[in-house]
């Protein structure tokens, strides 16, 4: 997939937990752009459904696998959909590659090869720690230092990988959504 016109159209937005990514993604999709949702929380959701160990706080290993794959299949998913028109990830691939340093686990050389073949858009839309706006709920259990630190990691992962990083400013959604437009 490397430098392919399609994936140019391929936007991620990043960051840690609770700095309003969905929030941001949920305003794009109402306003009727393609988006894609965090795989994370929804294999979080079917993991407790099914008594799973692919939980975070049960088997970190077993999440990063089944969050790295889900990612890589949505990518799949939505390269037909970019030759149309834009479309925002409510985080990417590498998102998986930051959680594991984060976690201090051994990245598999599988994902570090896949992360570099399957590219988005080089501008990589980064959301900042909010402490105003974090909550906790039956998905989110990090703290706010979690998120922070998070952050930290997700930034450097995607500089790492020669992506451009573009911080959002904390500010409403309606204008978020605009700084976003206004750099595509």
């Amino acid at each position: 997939m490397k430098n392919n016109n399609i994936t140019k159209k391929l936007y991620v937005i990043t960051g840690g937990p609770g700095a309003g990514k969905t929030t941001l993604i949920n305003e794009l999709n109402r306003l009727g752009f393609t988006t894609a949702p965090e795989e994370g929380r929804r294999i979080i959701k079917e993991q407790l459904l099914s008594n799973g160990d692919g939980l975070p706080w049960i088997n970190k290993e077993i999440f990063a696998g089944l969050m790295f794959d889900a990612s890589v299949k949505t990518f799949n998913e939505m390269i037909p959909i970019s030759g149309i028109q834009p479309v925002f990830f409510d985080r990417g691939i590498l998102d998986t590659i930051g959680y594991l340093r984060l976690e201090e686990i051994p990245v598999p050389r599988r994902m570090e090869i896949t992360a570099r073949e399957m590219e988005y858009n080089k501008n990589v839309f980064i959301l900042p720690p909010w402490k105003e706006i974090y909550e906790n709920d039956s998905e989110r259990k990090q703290t706010q230092e979690v998120a922070e630190h998070t952050f930290e990691c997700m930034y450097e992962i995607y500089r790492e990988y020669g992506y451009n990083i573009i911080e959002i400013p904390r500010v409403t959604v309606e204008q978020r959504v605009r700084f976003v437009l206004n750099t595509l």
